[in-house]
């Protein structure tokens, strides 16, 4: 199964050039043009090639919040922005930085060290009851019987984000905020029915959750 890289660029000429070649090369590659949606199709991609110049939210933005959502993922960005300024606001929280115009052949080779780079640290898989987590398995979770079970995106954006904080108590603002990219509104009913959602797919009541706990008041946390 090949490499699922997401590339985020709006010039079309320099999307279809850069997208043709890493195809090419054996590379799966979902484009974007925009950072509209950017988070739902990061789930299933295990590195973002990010270019700063975007129509509505900026490639650093867009960039801040991935890696807010998806630590684990290199984040690779891209622009004609030569300031050390820029580079240096881009590397807060992007892997690397490669300026334009560049040859395919050296952005290339960056994804290939960024992958190996992600990919040196061996995570063995969690227990969690019933459940066996992999991490390497994007969207799904195998229960101790050997059935698998397929998340939605954001299903797996709060689950892995839940996981990444195992055993602490992360409150509605915290993870709709990174899950969403936005700024969490009282009385929103979003998460609470994405959760409910989850618990139908890994408890085994999810009347009676063992997996994901509510915190009455603050939030919810995934016991360790």
């Amino acid at each position: 199964m090949s490499v699922a890289l997401l590339y985020i660029e709006d010039d079309r000429e320099i999307g279809h050039v850069v997208s043709s070649d890493l195809r090419e090369r054996e590379y799966g590659v979902r484009w974007l043009q925009s950072g509209e949606g950017a988070l739902e199709a990061a789930a299933d991609c295990q590195l973002v090639i990010l270019d700063v110049m975007l129509p509505g939210l900026d490639g650093f933005t867009v960039g801040q919040r991935l890696k807010r959502a998806y630590p684990q993922i290199p984040i690779l960005m891209l622009s004609a922005r030569t300031s050390i300024d820029d580079k240096l606001q881009g590397l807060e929280f992007a892997d690397d930085y490669l300026t334009k115009p560049f040859h395919p052949d050296e952005l290339a080779a960056r994804i290939e060290v960024l992958l190996r780079r992600a990919g040196t640290a061996v995570s063995e898989p969690l227990t969690l009851k019933h459940l066996i987590v992999y991490e390497s398995d994007n969207r799904v979770v195998q229960a101790d019987t050997g059935q698998e079970i397929r998340l939605t995106g954001k299903q797996h954006q709060i689950f892995s984000y839940l996981l990444r904080h195992l055993g602490q108590i992360m409150t509605k603002e915290q993870i709709y905020e990174a899950v969403w990219g936005e700024a969490y509104m009282e009385g929103d009913k979003t998460l609470m029915v994405h959760i409910r959602y989850l618990r139908e797919k890994l408890e085994l009541d999810p009347a009676v959750p063992q997996i994901i706990e509510t915190v009455r008041g603050i939030g919810y946390r995934v016991r360790a």
